[in-house]
């Protein structure tokens, strides 16, 4: 794509609204524009980096067995009171319609998905059955001043599983853990299992957290084992014995990106779920939820891959590979040639075309952060400058080595 036709611009200067870091970078590089306190547009580089997150995770949770549908964002009042969380949810958006009808703004879906299962799953020989879908969530949220991190509408990618025995239901929740692995580490993220209180569920549920300073959360980690709690459900300090090991424990801030947890019978029961055993009997459908914003791993790579200068998208996540930059306005024909060849070849190129002086594509360049820029200006002759922005490295490499080295790092 042609920068010149790009919907959407840059900004020298950093939002005076905002205080985090994912949110002064985004705004300021133009993938994504404020429209009030945790509510934001996502503009068309925006948009392709969200959609490249949802794409990883849809193939992750394909893999592991999941379905995908789509649940209405608007909520009948009655399936919130049969859960008893119509009062007793503080972030639930509630509304009236004609005939002063109530409804809900979907914060969560196991009201809406229990009996969605319920009418067309009712026999051990239909279980297990895992659904999912990718939609934007509403939560009434009071402290909605951290970007992309915490949001009053926020993408929410929720599956929820359905089963006829415990067994089945452990078997498919380790599964889950592996899967959410492999997506955080396909976005480039190091996420550690972190044990949080399950609440009425279970014991525990667990949060994928990864750390970061800027994190809201506070972590019990070890260095030692894979021991991590939150440290709402622990009383550890820093310089502690793990429970696991006895070596030392460390407080760290995180971010939460996902978690997931075991809901056994609680809304099973809520909505008188129950499954046709082999004996004939009845019993109830054993149910988890596993859940991940896409929205929120956006914002978190944001914190995490920027410098002074701005963000440095992992390959994966980029809305563009290569951010092409004509600097010497007399190339332009070699230029658009260049640009050509790369598309033909899938290369994904935003093409900075515009009539700009060399400083300001420069430092714009920086500051959208794509992996490669390759420039085009009056001291590389009939060569090519390749940049590499998360390393910092840059060379000057003829037409053919260039091909060379992106198509290695496709």
């Amino acid at each position: 794509m042609k920068q010149s036709q790009l919907f959407g611009k840059t900004n020298k200067t950093a939002p005076k609204d905002e205080t985090s870091a994912n949110a002064i970078l985004l705004e300021r590089a133009g993938y994504i524009s404020k429209v009030m306190s945790g509510v934001y547009s996502y503009l068309p580089i925006g948009l392709q980096v969200l959609n490249k997150i949802k794409t990883i995770i849809r193939e992750e949770m394909n893999a592991l067995g999941g379905q995908e549908i789509l649940m209405p964002v608007l909520q009948p009042k009655e399936n919130w009171q049969k859960t008893g969380r119509w009062d007793s949810l503080d972030v639930l958006f509630k509304l009236k319609g004609s005939g002063d009808k109530e409804y809900a703004l979907g914060s969560t879906h196991e009201e809406i998905v229990t009996p969605l299962v319920q009418h067309y799953v009712s026999s051990y020989k239909e279980l297990p059955v895992a659904v999912y879908q990718i939609q934007d969530k509403f939560r009434d949220e009071p402290r909605a001043k951290s970007g992309l991190l915490r949001g009053r509408e926020f993408s929410m990618k929720d599956l929820y599983s359905f089963h006829a025995t415990a067994e089945d239901l452990d078997s498919f929740y380790e599964k889950s853990k592996e899967a959410y692995f492999k997506i955080f580490s396909r976005c480039g993220l190091e996420a550690l299992l972190v044990e949080a209180s399950g609440g009425t569920f279970s014991k525990y549920s667990h949060e994928f957290q990864v750390i970061s300073e800027s994190g809201e959360d506070t972590i019990i980690t070890c260095i030692n084992c894979n021991f991590a709690q939150n440290k709402e459900i622990c009383n550890s300090q820093e310089g502690d014995k793990c429970p696991n090991c006895q070596n030392p424990v460390s407080l760290k801030k995180s971010i939460e990106v996902g978690n997931i947890f075991k809901l056994n019978t609680k809304y099973s029961d809520a909505f008188n779920y129950s499954y046709t055993a082999q004996d004939g009997s009845l019993k109830p459908v054993l149910m988890g939820c596993y859940g991940i914003g896409p929205s929120r791993i956006m914002g978190t790579v944001a914190e995490l891959f920027n410098d002074v200068n701005g963000l440095k998208w992992p390959l994966g996540l980029a809305p563009f590979q290569i951010h092409l930059l004509l600097l010497d306005p007399t190339k332009k024909e070699e230029a658009n040639e260049l640009y050509q060849e790369l598309t033909n070849n899938s290369f994904e190129v935003l093409y900075d075309d515009r009539d700009e002086s060399a400083g300001v594509k420069l430092k714009d360049a920086d500051l959208m952060g794509f992996p490669w820029q390759i420039i085009i200006g009056t001291k590389t002759n009939n060569n090519f400058e390749l940049k590499n922005r998360i390393s910092g490295d840059q060379k000057i490499v003829d037409q053919k080595e260039l091909f060379k080295i992106l198509e290695a790092e496709k």
